[in-house]
């Protein structure tokens, strides 16, 4: 499953209906269920956006519908971001690596930027 963080604004509407239901959001999360979509966890947070959530899903499409439902719910705008674990941005493979060393032993001391394909 692949990582997702959802930032939620409440609009107008989102902003009356919390005012109505204070576990507004705890329960929209607890009633929604898209098969292949796990939320870790929830917070509300102060700055631009009024909520943050971390969210497991299979792929890019079920963690939309889930946050189309939750922002229908809710009346949070919400903005989906892929999230990916730095450790696996720094993960090579060791031929990677090899070919990376030996292209720096090719060409010692020597460095420029990437021409263009003007």
């Amino acid at each position: 499953m692949s990582m997702y963080i959802l930032l939620g604004t409440l609009t107008y509407n989102g902003q009356r209906m919390l005012r109505e239901n204070a576990n507004l959001l705890v329960d929209a999360i607890g009633d929604v269920n898209i098969p292949g979509t796990k939320v870790l966890g929830h917070y509300a947070v102060l700055g631009e956006y009024d909520f943050v959530m971390m969210v497991e899903a299979n792929n890019n499409e079920t963690v939309a519908r889930l946050s189309l439902e939750l922002g229908v719910r809710t009346g949070l705008h919400l903005e989906t971001l892929p999230a990916i674990a730095v450790g696996v941005l720094t993960e090579r493979a060791p031929k990677e690596r090899e070919a990376e060393t030996e292209a720096v032993e090719a060409s010692p001391g020597e460095w420029r930027l990437p021409e263009s394909d003007r």
